[in-house]
């Protein structure tokens, strides 16, 4: 449901919140509202969008909305993805642009938020794309995370794509 009254940045990050592509489509096509519109609380829709709703993110991003857009942490929609275990959205966001290597304010990009999670999925996605050598704000990186968690899993998968990288260094 649409809200009729309010500011076009309101209803449309309320649209994409609750994953209606219909609407989101008709505010964009139809009203012309910017795809990086902002609520009243300065966030964008591709930032409170329904995480798992792919077709969501890819119209938005379509109309140009901002793929490395960062709140006031400095998140990401790549970081909400990840940390959520939303391959598919982070795959859309990847394709339109968003980088995966940017930090938070706390230091930690997408894949360590994924590790922290247990996503394993997104973590695959996420590990060849990823600079793994970057260490969150404790210095602590993807491997590190995974060990400390226990996932002899996402060890496994991280320590697949740490090792090739360290046998071409001098």
């Amino acid at each position: 449901m649409i809200l009729k009254d309010g500011d076009p940045g309101t209803r449309l990050t309320a649209a994409a919140a609750t994953g209606n592509v219909r609407h989101v489509r008709r505010m964009l096509e139809v009203e012309g509202v910017h795809p990086d519109a902002v609520n009243k609380f300065g966030r964008t829709a591709l930032q409170v969008m329904m995480m798992g709703s792919r077709s969501v993110a890819a119209l938005l991003l379509e109309h140009g909305a901002n793929a490395n857009v960062q709140d006031q942490q400095g998140i990401t929609p790549a970081h909400d993805a990840a940390r959520t275990g939303f391959v598919d959205t982070l795959s859309v966001l990847h394709e339109f642009g968003a980088s995966l290597n940017i930090p938070d304010h706390g230091g930690a990009l997408p894949i360590h938020l994924a590790v922290r999670e247990g996503h394993v999925d997104a973590v695959a996605f996420l590990a060849p794309r990823s600079d793994l050598s970057r260490g969150d704000r404790h210095g602590n990186t993807a491997v590190d995370l995974a060990r400390a968690s226990g996932s002899l899993e996402i060890v496994e998968l991280l320590q697949h794509h740490v090792e090739p990288s360290r046998a071409r260094q001098p």
